[in-house]
């Protein structure tokens, strides 16, 4: 593979409008090469016999089935409240807007 050039490397910044120092050419013309290397090993090890995965373990259900269990009577949900009417939770008003019912 051809290494990334610093006048690719200043293309680039420009198209980036980045302003980019003559020394910070030479570093990100070496770092854009190793990682472009990478990326081309990466591009390698992909084979048209191997199918694509999300996850590297099979995943499996762990969630137990729905069970229907009787819930709180309206009193015992109530049971600790400090005010409750019409089998509702009381709670001091906190905005002075009337409500629209």
């Amino acid at each position: 593979m051809v290494a990334i050039s610093r006048e690719e490397v200043a293309h680039l910044a420009r198209l980036s409008r980045l302003a980019v120092s003559e020394e910070e050419l030479d570093t990100f013309a070496g770092q854009l090469d190793v990682i472009l290397q990478a990326v081309a090993q990466v591009g390698e090890v992909a084979a048209a016999d191997i199918p694509p995965t999300s996850h590297s373990v099979p995943l499996t259900n762990v969630l137990r089935e729905d069970v229907v269990t009787p819930g709180l009577t309206p009193e015992e949900a109530l049971s600790g409240a400090p005010d409750a009417e019409e089998q509702r939770f009381r709670v001091p008003r906190i905005l002075d807007e009337d409500v629209a019912s």
